[in-house]
């Protein structure tokens, strides 16, 4: 989206947002583009949220519109505020303080159950995700893909589905928290350090050594968070 709707700006862009796809309903159009536009940070945490506006971006009724918001309101990415109506919600310190704490707890199970349940064609994958880490550099744009694309790895190596119900509500709180850490100078190589001690604990199927590195990769992670939090 080369015209991007600014946070507290008076008047929303003109530029359609790209339709979710052919066979998405406009409703279903309309969540994708506005869940992408928050991910991304283009919509951001306190931006008020004008139907009228955001209809003339995503080119979509109202109707769809308001139907986007609601499933945004439910997920918790969207709020109701008294005097503003809808805006992005906002993440104090203290509820993303709670977000990691879970964060842990659920990274944590879902290593010691990969290191159970993983399969020798997973761990080899797992293996895959960590070398890309190591090729990736510092693009902070690309690390924060494949950390993405390997928790998302490890969490289906545990072969839990109510797990997976569980990181996937967590994982929509966690597009409110911003930058990824992975900006953090430094940031990057200890998190390749990290997440090699998960993949060398599952494949050895040591449960508790897992455990232990993923929620230790989690704290890290935390701290760094912090930090540009402090910054901010």
């Amino acid at each position: 989206m080369s015209a991007k709707p600014k946070a507290r700006a008076s008047r929303a862009p003109v530029r359609k947002a790209k339709p979710a796809g052919p066979r998405a309903s406009m409703g279903d159009a309309a969540y994708e583009a506005l869940f992408g536009a928050i991910e991304k940070g283009t919509l951001k945490p306190g931006a008020r949220l004008r139907e009228i506006e955001l209809s003339e971006w995503v080119g979509a009724s109202r109707t769809p519109i308001r139907e986007a918001l609601g499933r945004l309101e439910a997920e918790g990415l969207v709020t109701r505020d008294p005097s503003r109506g809808m805006v992005v919600a906002e993440l104090d310190h203290g509820m993303v303080a709670e977000l990691y704490v879970m964060r842990e707890v659920l990274e944590g199970m879902a290593a010691g159950l990969a290191a159970r349940h993983a399969s020798d064609a997973e761990i080899d994958a797992l293996r895959e995700l960590a070398q890309r880490d190591r090729e990736a550099g510092d693009d902070a744009v690309r690390l924060a893909r494949l950390n993405r694309h390997f928790h998302e790895a490890m969490f289906r190596c545990a072969h839990n589905r109510f797990l997976m119900r569980a990181v996937h509500a967590l994982r929509q709180s966690m597009v409110l928290l911003g930058q990824t850490t992975l900006a953090v100078p430094g940031r990057p190589k200890t998190a390749r350090t990290e997440h090699e001690a998960i993949v060398q604990a599952i494949a050895r199927h040591d449960a508790e050594a897992a455990s232990a590195a993923a929620r230790a990769h989690i704290r890290a992670a935390y701290r760094a968070r912090l930090g540009l939090m402090l910054e901010g």
